[in-house]
């Protein structure tokens, strides 16, 4: 029996700015719109250094996949969005701290611009 997508939606992380929803399940499959580093509680871009940005939208993430019943450790696969590659190096540590020994598949895309003008967005796909 096909089961319908359901959306998910928490206030532990920022609300969509847009006609999306945070997340869907669809079947097994948790998809996690895209996130930047907006605060849950103010709506506005975090301030601090870009690691703080990129922590921001892990947390963001994460709070999402608690939303969908999973966690980061569900994650199969990631996409993350930068505006300036001089960063990888920040985003590649930042990411290898919050995923531990679970490394999902990824792809670094870079992009001319970003919502808001953050300089990070992650979408992720998990397995419930």
């Amino acid at each position: 029996m096909k089961s319908e997508p359901r959306t998910i939606h928490t206030e532990a992380a920022p609300q969509a700015i847009g006609p999306y929803s945070q997340a869907v399940i669809a079947g097994e499959l948790v998809f996690v719109s895209g996130q930047i580093p907006l605060d849950p509680a103010s709506g506005q871009l975090v301030a601090g250094d870009f690691r703080a940005e990129a922590e921001r939208v892990l947390a963001n993430v994460d709070a999402i996949l608690a939303a969908a019943g999973c966690d980061r450790t569900s994650v199969v696969k990631a996409t993350v969005f930068l505006t300036d590659f001089s960063l990888f190096a920040a985003l590649n540590e930042v990411y290898a701290r919050f995923f531990g020994d679970h490394r999902p598949a990824r792809a670094v895309v870079g992009v001319s611009a970003l919502p808001r003008g953050a300089r990070i967005e992650m979408e992720a796909v998990a397995l419930r």
